[in-house]
């Protein structure tokens, strides 16, 4: 199956098959109000194996404007902290982290999961608006994400890979001074369009994912790159251990860890400033980029 994506073409809303620089429209033009259509497309392929077909002519990808794919999810997007063993040792070593057992000196025992509010949700060429009254330490977070199909809860490690539907790339923006000011993450990392996602949902039939390059650039300069092997937790033990504790359901987004490089890991920091050019790509995926505003 292939990338799915939500789009605006001419007033309407619509999903589509994305290759390349074509979209090509499957469902729609989508209502306003109810359930997210999305969503209701992945409970529809559980059930009943969702038409592909076309619904018209391919368009021009720079015709279109891509919107989240997931704009309504029924929870915050989970997310994981400190899940890269260099980006724990830089996080750490920056200052901003909380004082943890063990000092950050070694990999968490336990994946560490905190959420974004699900209103941080922008698509996957949107700006990202910053309230500079507010913040003045904005950074970046790379991030492969998921996109849960079948529900469930106390899904085992064996089992995960049945419940994911598809894999997309997530920029986890953070407002550190934020986050280090309310010793917790919530606030820094909940910002409204902090959290742009896309460019759509690429079918986890398509995807091998112990085989992801994640790779970010701020203004052309490469500063993060790293496998989906080097995760600390890999994706079956993060499903798990979310799932001991919360349902997962249908159209549930997790972001599964940043690797090093961010902002905060260099010396002096170097924070995004209004005018940056964020652009994370995942191999199999695409890429989504973002100007700071």
């Amino acid at each position: 199956m292939p990338e799915i994506a939500k789009y605006r073409h001419r007033g309407d809303d619509w999903l589509g098959v994305l290759a390349a620089d074509m979209i090509t429209p499957i469902f729609g033009p989508i209502s306003a109000g109810g359930a997210d259509p999305f969503i209701a497309f992945i409970e529809s392929d559980l059930t009943n194996n969702a038409s592909y077909e076309a619904i018209g002519d391919a368009i021009p990808v720079s015709e279109v404007t891509l919107l989240a794919p997931i704009a309504a999810p029924s929870k915050n997007v989970f997310c994981v902290g400190l899940n890269y063993h260099a980006h724990a040792s830089e996080f750490t070593a920056s200052g901003y982290d909380q004082p943890r057992e063990d000092n950050g000196a070694a990999a968490p025992s336990h994946p560490i999961v905190f959420t974004k509010a699900a209103t941080s949700l922008v698509g996957a060429f949107d700006d990202v608006i910053v309230p500079w009254n507010l913040t003045q330490e904005v950074d970046y977070e790379a991030e492969i994400g998921l996109v849960i199909g079948k529900p469930g809860r106390a899904i085992s490690k064996e089992n995960a890979y049945d419940h994911v539907w598809g894999y997309t790339i997530i920029n986890d923006v953070t407002a550190r001074d934020l986050q280090k000011r309310h010793k917790q993450w919530f606030l820094g990392k909940s910002i409204d369009t902090f959290c742009p996602i896309g460019p759509g949902v690429t079918t986890a039939d398509e995807v091998d994912p112990d085989a992801l390059i994640l790779e970010c650039w701020v203004n052309g300069e490469l500063r993060q790159k790293a496998s989906s092997r080097d995760l600390i937790f890999n994706i079956p033990s993060l499903i798990a251990t979310i799932s001991a504790s919360v349902t997962l359901q249908t159209g549930d987004i997790i972001a599964t860890g940043t690797p090093k490089g961010v902002g905060i890991g260099y010396t002096p920091p170097r924070f995004l400033s209004s005018g940056d050019i964020v652009r994370v790509a995942i191999n199999g995926i695409g890429h989504i980029e973002n100007r700071i505003v």
